[in-house]
């Protein structure tokens, strides 16, 4: 049997050629791939997390504002309501903390999750803090835990095969309820 490698028709053509898969794109995740992103030292104007607090909070996303620490959306987030704790201070490390902030730190991780029970109802937590870009922290220069509230079923095929979360709630709806209902 022999193969045909006469192809007449233009490169470009095959690219339009209609399949059975729907493409769902998300061309704002380029500037992380890309490493455009990546606050690896000093606080800048260009780390988030120094500049949430800058700013109101439904345009910063803020959820609550301690006194050392404060709490916000998540950007990317995995599941609605997704929040951060996050040090005023720009940190990277859990242990650069003092005394005072690791124990703000903690409680606002606290209130949060409480929050978060009453807001969402969720049938559980993950939570974490990844230290550096090689155990996959985003932003590395700026210390962050993660609060992803979970329900039974709450995964599907979209993240492994499409690397796509489907999430019925817009952040800012979110951040709304969560603000509102803030339990401390």
């Amino acid at each position: 049997m022999a193969i045909d490698t006469d192809i007449t028709e233009p490169a470009e053509q095959f690219a339009r050629v209609p399949d059975a898969f729907q493409r769902l794109w998300t061309p704002y995740r380029m500037a992380y791939i890309n490493g455009e992103a990546q606050v690896t030292s000093g606080a800048t104007a260009a780390c988030p997390f120094c500049a949430a607090p800058t700013v109101d909070d439904a345009t910063g996303l803020l959820v609550h504002r301690g006194e050392r620490a404060f709490v916000v959306m998540n950007l990317f987030p995995y599941s609605p309501g997704h929040l951060l704790v996050c040090p005023y201070r720009h940190v990277a490390e859990y242990v650069a903390l003092d005394a005072d902030e690791t124990a703000e730190f903690s409680a606002l991780t606290q209130v949060a999750m409480r929050t978060l029970a009453v807001v969402s109802h969720p049938a559980g937590f993950n939570l974490g803090m990844n230290q550096g870009a090689v155990a996959g922290a985003g932003i590395a220069a700026h210390l962050h835990q993660h609060i992803v509230p979970r329900w039974a079923g709450d995964t599907n095929f979209l993240p492994i095969t499409a690397q796509t979360r489907a999430l019925p709630q817009l952040l800012e709806e979110a951040r709304q309820a969560l603000a509102e209902n803030w339990v401390g």
